[in-house]
C-alpha cells in the first residue's frame, strides 16, 4: 500500500510540474478602440504580446466573428521572453458603430483569448467636417485672469 501511495505521489507532482511550465500569453491590450475610421478604408490594428511562461508558444489559428475581419498571427513559436503579435483589418465597408472579436487559440495555460476591435464608421464627408470643427491648439485663446 506504501508503494502504491507513493507511486500515486510521484505520478500527481509530475503531473502538475508538467502544467505549471506552460507558455503563457500576455497580450499588450485586449480591445482596440479605432474611434471614428472612414468608410470604404480597411482600418488594421496589430495586438502585440509576450511570452511570459517557461515553453513555447504556437497559435494555432486566431478566429473572426464576421467576415468582414480578417486576422494574421505570429506563425512560428514564441520562445519564453519573446514577442508575438495577432494583426485583425476591419473592412469597414458599412457605415456605423461596430464591436467585433477574434478569438485566438494556442497552446498556452489559457488556450484561448478573445481580442475586440471597436469603432465608428463615418463617410468621408463626415469625417472631414468632424475634423474641421475641432478647434487647433494654436486657435485657441488664452484666457485672461
Amino acid at each position: 500500500m506504501k508503494k502504491f501511495f507513493s507511486l500515486f505521489v510521484a505520478m500527481f507532482v509530475l503531473v502538475a510540474i508538467g502544467y505549471a511550465q506552460k507558455g503563457v500569453i500576455k497580450f499588450e491590450k485586449e480591445t482596440h478602440d479605432f474611434g471614428k475610421i472612414e468608410q470604404g478604408k480597411p482600418a488594421t490594428y496589430v495586438f502585440k504580446f509576450k511570452n511570459t511562461g517557461k515553453e513555447p508558444v504556437f497559435i494555432s489559428d486566431a478566429a473572426a466573428s464576421c467576415g468582414c475581419t480578417k486576422p494574421s498571427w505570429t506563425k512560428e513559436a514564441v520562445m519564453p521572453g519573446q514577442s508575438g503579435s495577432v494583426s485583425a483589418t476591419y473592412n469597414a465597408a458599412a457605415g456605423g458603430g461596430f464591436n467585433k472579436s477574434v478569438t485566438v487559440t494556442s497552446n498556452a495555460e489559457t488556450p484561448t483569448v478573445v481580442l475586440y476591435l471597436k469603432g465608428e464608421v463615418v463617410s468621408k464627408e463626415a469625417l472631414e467636417t468632424a475634423g474641421a470643427a475641432a478647434p487647433k491648439a494654436a486657435d485657441k485663446k488664452k484666457g485672461t485672469k
